[in-house]
């Protein structure tokens, strides 16, 4: 019960300073990687913005598919000399023509334009989900980041909550003459370096904050992670993969591929749609002309098209053309990128977890546990000041490292379902 009291404490303060050094924040927020998760989705403004490109390109599909409007002209007499009347366009002595033309469009133009709206919408949506991913493996980089620094935070509190106890006991028995000046400033150095150590860790832990508040759209709030450690769960989970079908699942959902793919099919659709272009196309009117032509009350049908003898859209379809092979390779580009990063990111993965895996889990509440029977063990000076402070100096090294080690397997797997677009381990 003392042991977790102390832990208990230790905690609290450790949250009481973290939380005065958040100047701003108001609330403080227990949460969980889905609450995190699901609060990003409904309030990103980076991803509501780009969301609206979507919606911006559906609409680019609609106008694609309208038709061209027909056209009338209306023609009337201004002033007749003979009968001395403005604007005579009377039937029994005055003048008007009544034109309707409607432009035909040839060679499926219009089917073309459809379809290359559709592919930049498909375009606009990769765009999204690979913005998603991405910022999504910002929170939960961050989240994790955020929790490993509070447990680091609070081996810097545990030790500092006895260390403070002790320098205030050695200030009053050196100022009685019981100890020595030089035993009590070397308690008051630990103490100053692990509080200057911590000051570090507060700080990038606001920086953390901050990244996270920005994610969440919650500036008046500051977050406690909730997580539950599965050491053994994700270490199962990592040894049942397979490297050929990750890559496999990487190929399937990785949407800055898909980007590639459709930005191919794009420039086909393009040059598709550049060459169709250079066929003219026909403009069908009629024309009813009351008394200006050869009888009166003429009617005629009309005819007109582009006679395509020096522009052919020549240069666009080169550009296209040009555009196909550019494309080709961009998406070869980013097939290497995405096997390279699957690789990488599982090597990685069974890099760190083999690592956690040598190292005890039990070896952090043994290393407390010894921590209060030196602590104790001082006091009734039967160690001396030189191997306290070495056990304690030893203590912070090793939590400290055991936390890096932790954060290490975390980023690494979190960088693997990054690589390949799919959560594939539990939260």
């Amino acid at each position: 019960m003392k042991r977790r009291s102390i832990k208990l404490n230790g905690f609290s303060a450790m949250i009481v300073l973290f939380i005065s050094v958040q100047a701003h924040s108001q609330d403080t927020i227990r949460i969980t990687l889905q609450e995190a998760e699901q609060q990003f989705l409904d309030k990103n403004l980076v991803l509501l913005a780009e969301k609206y490109n979507i919606d911006i390109a559906k609409a680019s599909v609609i106008q694609a598919s309208l038709y061209n409007n027909p056209n009338l002209s209306l023609t009337g007499n201004i002033y007749n000399p003979q009968e001395k009347k403005p604007f005579d366009v009377s039937n029994r002595t005055g003048e008007y023509i009544i034109q309707v033309q409607q432009l035909v469009r040839l060679a499926g133009k219009r089917n073309k334009e459809i379809n290359l709206a559709v592919t930049n919408t498909r375009l606009s949506e990769d765009r999204f989900f690979d913005l998603l991913r991405t910022l999504r493996f910002s929170l939960r980089s961050n989240f994790f980041n955020i929790h490993y620094t509070l447990n680091s935070v609070n081996a810097y509190q545990s030790q500092l909550n006895t260390l403070e106890k002790l320098h205030t006991a050695y200030e009053d028995l050196q100022g009685k003459g019981l100890v020595t000046l030089k035993d009590a400033l070397r308690i008051k150095s630990l103490l100053y370096s692990l509080k200057g150590e911590q000051a570090i860790l507060l700080n990038q832990l606001n920086d953390l904050q901050a990244e996270l508040r920005l994610l969440l759209q919650n500036n008046a709030a500051t977050f406690i992670p909730v997580f539950a450690d599965g050491t053994d769960t994700l270490s199962a989970a990592l040894k049942k993969l397979d490297l050929p079908a990750l890559i496999d699942t990487a190929y399937a959902n990785r949407h800055d591929l898909q980007l590639a793919t459709n930005s191919l099919l794009y420039s086909k659709q393009n040059y598709a749609l550049q060459r169709a272009l250079a066929t003219p196309d026909i403009t069908l009117g009629a024309q009813f002309d009351k008394r200006g032509s050869f009888v009166d009350n003429a009617t005629f049908l009309q005819v007109a098209m582009d006679l395509p003898f020096f522009h052919r859209n020549q240069g666009n379809i080169k550009a296209a053309r040009i555009s196909i092979d550019q494309s080709q390779t961009l998406y070869k580009q980013q097939m290497g990128i995405v096997e390279n990063d699957v690789r990488r990111a599982y090597a990685k993965a069974l890099t760190s977890d083999n690592m956690l895996r040598y190292v005890d889990t039990r070896f952090k509440n043994q290393y407390e546990r010894l921590l209060e029977g030196i602590t104790d063990n001082f006091q009734k000076k039967n160690i001396s000041l030189i191997e306290f402070t070495d056990f304690y100096e030893s203590y912070k090294n090793n939590i400290l490292q055991f936390n890096q080690i932790e954060n290490e397997r975390m980023q690494a797997i979190e960088a693997l379902q990054f690589s390949i677009g799919k959560t594939i381990f539990p939260n």
